[in-house]
């Protein structure tokens, strides 16, 4: 295939629950009518979920699930970033890595000679909770450090969230670290368009200050449930993070209220799930806590992800997933 003109490729990237689906669903919404665009987005768990969420936007989505796309041997990640473009030919590509993906990787992986003139990088956007800049645990993060330091444009994320420091405290911290000064201050992911044409640091510049861990993750291929099973259970454990995953057989359907008590009840750092229930395929996302709950348009397979500090139990999920299928 040849190519009018380089892919102009952008990624978004930024810590666990720091609202990249929500601002790729926002920016999608208001791309150019005229433009095709695509999505390659990766899940740390085996159990994609950001996939199901994206259906709807109108744009070509390409899941990686199981690990992270930007580690040294990331041939999926190059398979389906392939894929997508011969097959599409987008005018834009957008890359949502997992919130525990290694961006400096993935840049040095497009920015090889056999992209040349297929992909033209454009400016990395790094979501950021304005709360995580002061808890240490987040900063001797060494996924978050370098996220942080490979940003064109810091985007502050969930603004209007009780506790949110004030911006001047905020800004002066950025300083403090010597983050870039091309920062927005917003809350719902309303990332403009205009935000991805903000202009790009050098690649060297980025990786001295990024140090790239060497990791030698290779990824699963894509889940499924085996034929007569109920569901596909897996978890797993990176870079000092857990998940575990359920993916259920097509045509599963669950109590929504039994649902809803059971997300509730889930004291972790992340929780994602699209789950066909009684009241119709749902989207259940929890964040420290907080669960948001949104209706869907289309259906699916249902599915939910779980990701913490600490090894989670499996046991206690599957019973209340099985409690609350309907028959």
């Amino acid at each position: 295939m040849k190519f009018q003109s380089p892919i102009k490729t952008h990624i978004i990237t930024g810590f666990l629950g720091t609202g990249k689906t929500t601002t790729l669903l926002h920016l999608l919404a208001h791309k150019p009518q005229q433009q095709k665009w695509a999505v390659l987005v990766n899940e740390f768990g085996e159990v994609g979920i950001d996939g199901a969420l994206l259906s709807q936007s109108g744009a070509a989505i390409r899941e990686v699930p199981g690990g992270c796309i930007c580690c040294a041997q990331g041939l999926p990640m190059q398979v389906a970033l392939n894929q997508l473009i011969r097959e599409q030919n987008p005018d834009v590509l957008l890359i949502e890595p997992t919130g525990l993906g290694h961006p400096a990787s993935l840049l040095e992986q497009l920015s090889a000679s056999q992209y040349q003139g297929v992909l033209a990088l454009g400016a990395t956007l790094t979501l950021v909770n304005p709360q995580a800049l002061f808890n240490e645990r987040y900063l001797s993060h060494d996924t978050y450090r370098q996220q942080l330091a490979l940003a064109d444009v810091l985007v502050f994320n969930k603004t209007d969230m009780p506790g949110c420091p004030a911006k001047d405290a905020v800004f002066a911290k950025a300083d403090g670290l010597g983050l870039t000064d091309n920062r927005l201050w917003l809350s719902q992911g309303q990332v403009p368009l205009e935000a991805l044409n903000a202009p790009t640091r050098p690649l060297i510049q980025k990786f001295a200050k990024a140090q790239q861990p060497a990791l030698d993750t290779v990824l699963p291929a894509t889940l499924s449930v085996p034929p007569g099973a109920l569901f596909e259970r897996r978890a797993q454990h990176q870079d000092g993070m857990h998940s575990l995953g359920f993916l259920f057989a097509p045509g599963c359907r669950f109590d929504f209220r039994e649902l809803w008590f059971l997300f509730s009840a889930c004291d972790v750092l992340r929780l994602k799930a699209v789950m066909m229930t009684d009241k119709g395929m749902m989207a259940f996302n929890a964040v420290d806590g907080a669960l948001a709950i949104t209706e869907l348009g289309v259906d699916g397979d249902s599915k939910v992800e779980l990701i913490d500090h600490e090894a989670l139990d499996g046991d206690f999920l599957e019973a209340g997933l099985k409690a609350a299928l309907l028959a």
